[in-house]
């Protein structure tokens, strides 16, 4: 055993000595598994930070069709097509900050995309 981990495994002793762990949150109720059968085992681990951090799958996937509907705006000629097509981007923009806003991250990724809209108009 190393000198750290006796340091720790002391405070942590003290610790419990000195009640520290009694008022914490969850105390005596049995713990939340998660069922982690259906994801690889070399994934396991990212998964589970990404899931920790907020991150989720409804949130990459309105990430994925964002950046699809941006590539279709560039490449739109028909201008009832492109505002159209920017209807949707403004949608799926809502409800990507309604995801974002639930995480409690300040995000201010509309108002860079409206931004960057008006820049790719003046540029063509």
């Amino acid at each position: 055993m190393d000198m750290f981990q006796m340091i720790s495994e002391d405070r942590i002793k003290k610790a419990y000595e000195d009640g520290e762990f009694e008022n914490l949150p969850g105390y005596g109720k049995p713990m939340k598994l998660e069922d982690l059968l259906h994801i690889p085992e070399e994934l396991r681990m990212a998964y589970k930070l990404l899931k920790n951090s907020g991150y989720s799958e409804e949130e990459s996937r309105i990430r994925q069709e964002m950046m699809t509907i941006e590539d279709l705006i560039k490449k739109c000629d028909d201008s009832t097509e492109r505002a159209g097509l920017q209807k949707k981007l403004n949608e799926k923009l809502l409800r990507f900050n309604q995801l974002m806003s639930k995480r409690r991250k300040t995000t201010n990724s509309s108002l860079f995309k409206n931004y960057e809209m008006k820049i790719q108009t003046k540029l063509k």
